[in-house]
C-alpha cells in the first residue's frame, strides 16, 4: 500500500512539474467573439448551474439521510405505499426545471438558425482534404489548403506556433456585418467547425446545410473538420481572417483582379521550367498526401506515380483522371478544384519528377481542349 501510495505521490509531482511545459487549457467553453457564441456559452453556463444546484441538493439529501437514519442510530424504515403530496412535488418540480432550461435554449436556438438578411453568402464545400469557399456574386473562388510543413508532422522540425491549424489561403470575411455560410461536400461528410464563432455545420454531398456569424472584432479565428473524413481528417483546418470593412473591400478588390489575371494565363506560352516549378507547388498542396512527396504512393489505396503507366503512357488518359477522378476509388476529381493552369502544370510535373522523364507538356489549353471535348 505504502509503495503504491509513493508512486501515486511521485506521479502528481512529475504531472505538477511538467505544468509549466504543457500547453495552456481550459475545462470549459470559451465566450467567443460573436452575439451568437456568447448566448451559447451563457446558455451553458445558465445550465452547468442549474445542474450543479440540483446536484449539490440531491447529494446533501441523500448525506443527511444516511447519517441521520443510519442503524446505528436506530431508525426504523418507514412503511407507505403511496403520497400524492410527494408525487404531484417530484412530477411539478421536475417540470418547472425543464421549463425553465427550455427557454432560454429555444431563444438561443431561433437565434442560431436565423439566417435570413444576410449581407454576404459564402459557398463553403468540403474535400479530401481542403475546404474551397466561393464567395456568391462576387466571382471569387479559392482552395484553402493546410501550410503546416510536412516536417513538422514527421517530427523532423519542431511543432510551430499553429501547428495543424494554419492555411495557405484563409477565409476573409468583413467584421459587423452578417455572414451566412452555405455549407456542402464534394466527396464525403465533413463538418466546417469554428467554435470562437459558434459555427458548426455537417458538409453533407448532396446537401446544402446553413449558418451564419456575424464578428466584431478583427482578428485570426481557427476551427478544424470535426467529421471523420479519411486519413488526413486532422490535416483539415480553418482559419477565418475578419478585418474591417475597408479592409476586406480592398482585399476583395485585389482577389477579383488576381482571378481576371489567373483567367488570363490560359492563353500563356508556358515554358516548360514554369510549369514545372508551379506544378510542383500544386502537387505538393494538392496531391502529396495521399501520393506521397517523392511519387511513392501508399499503395493499395494510393498508388505510386513515379514509374506508373497511367503517368509514362497515354497523356489523355492522365488528364481525365486528375480532372475526372476515378469513381468507387479516393481519387477526387479535381477539375472543379483546380484552375486549367494548375491541372496543366501538375500533370506535367507528374510526368517528368522523379525520374519518369517523358518530356511532354501539358499546356493550359491542352485541359480547355479536354474539358470542353467531353
Amino acid at each position: 500500500m505504502l509503495r503504491h501510495a509513493r508512486t501515486w505521490l511521485y506521479g502528481m509531482l512529475l504531472m505538477a512539474l511538467a505544468g509549466n511545459a504543457s500547453a495552456d487549457w481550459t475545462v470549459n467553453m470559451s465566450p467567443g467573439a460573436t452575439e451568437v457564441s456568447r448566448s451559447v456559452f451563457n446558455l451553458h453556463m445558465t445550465i452547468f448551474w442549474i445542474s450543479v444546484i440540483i446536484g449539490a441538493m440531491v447529494f446533501a439529501v441523500m448525506l443527511w439521510s444516511m447519517i441521520m437514519h443510519r442503524r446505528s442510530r436506530g431508525a426504523v424504515p418507514a412503511k407507505f405505499h403511496e403520497n400524492l403530496t410527494v408525487e404531484i412535488l417530484w412530477t411539478v418540480i421536475p417540470l418547472l426545471i425543464l421549463v425553465g432550461m427550455a427557454i432560454p435554449a429555444t431563444k438561443t436556438l431561433i437565434e442560431i438558425y436565423d439566417t435570413e438578411d444576410a449581407d454576404l453568402d459564402i459557398l463553403v464545400t468540403g474535400y479530401q482534404w481542403r475546404w474551397q469557399y466561393n464567395y456568391m456574386g462576387e466571382d471569387v473562388s479559392f482552395m484553402s489548403n493546410m501550410s503546416t510543413p510536412r516536417e513538422q508532422i514527421s517530427n523532423q522540425q519542431a511543432k510551430g506556433e499553429h501547428y495543424l491549424l494554419e492555411v495557405d489561403e484563409p477565409l476573409v470575411v468583413p467584421t459587423g456585418q452578417k455572414i451566412r455560410f452555405l455549407i456542402t461536400a464534394a466527396d464525403v461528410i465533413h463538418s466546417w467547425w469554428v467554435p470562437a464563432l459558434a459555427v458548426k455545420k455537417d458538409a453533407i454531398p448532396g446537401f446544402i446545410n446553413e449558418s451564419w456569424t456575424r464578428i466584431e472584432e478583427p482578428g485570426i479565428y481557427r476551427g478544424q473538420c470535426t467529421e471523420l473524413c479519411g486519413r488526413d481528417h486532422a490535416f483539415m483546418p480553418i482559419v477565418v481572417d475578419a478585418r474591417s470593412p475597408e479592409d476586406f473591400a480592398a482585399w476583395l478588390a485585389d482577389k477579383k483582379a488576381t482571378a481576371a489575371a489567373e483567367a488570363e494565363l490560359t492563353g500563356k506560352d508556358w515554358t516548360p521550367e514554369e510549369l514545372m516549378e508551379r506544378g510542383e507547388r500544386v502537387y505538393t498542396a494538392s496531391c502529396g498526401a495521399c501520393h506521397q512527396p517523392g511519387g511513392e504512393g501508399l499503395p493499395p489505396m494510393f498508388p505510386a506515380l513515379k514509374g506508373s503507366d497511367i503517368v509514362l503512357n497515354d497523356v489523355t488518359a492522365h488528364i481525365d483522371v486528375v480532372v475526372n477522378g476515378v469513381p468507387g476509388t479516393s481519387m477526387a476529381a479535381f477539375g472543379a478544384q483546380l484552375s486549367e493552369t494548375d491541372l496543366a502544370a501538375v500533370i506535367t510535373y507528374e510526368r517528368n519528377a522523379w525520374g519518369n522523364d517523358t518530356g511532354e507538356v501539358v499546356t493550359p489549353m491542352d485541359i480547355l481542349d479536354f474539358k470542353n471535348g467531353q
